[in-house]
């Protein structure tokens, strides 16, 4: 399983106006072949601050999903929502336990 764990951060006041590029993001990969999990959350003590959590079935579905068409949209809208500062790391995780 691959993870994609990690923050993008635009300025406060754009988060309204951001909400329905980041919907129509969330919604497609949810629905490609390999996404097990997408989600973006606005941090609560960090205005601008949204955190990202993927999940893939493997480095291919992943790669896949950068080459989509919602993908190329969504980075098209960054330079008008002021996203600036991308943190994104790629993790390896092996078969979930139970806590």
């Amino acid at each position: 399983m691959i993870l994609v764990l990690g923050t993008v951060r635009m300025p406060p006041e754009n988060l309204a106006r951001a909400r329905s590029a980041m919907e129509a993001m969330v919604a497609a990969s949810r629905a490609e072949d390999g996404c097990l999990e997408y989600g973006y959350a606005q941090d609560l003590l960090d205005p601008g601050l949204i955190r990202v959590t993927e999940m893939w079935t493997s480095r291919e579905a992943l790669q896949a999903h950068f080459q989509t068409p919602h993908m190329g949209t969504w980075r098209a809208v960054w330079p008008s929502l002021g996203i600036g500062e991308r943190s994104l790391a790629l993790y390896e995780a092996g078969d979930p336990e139970p806590l």
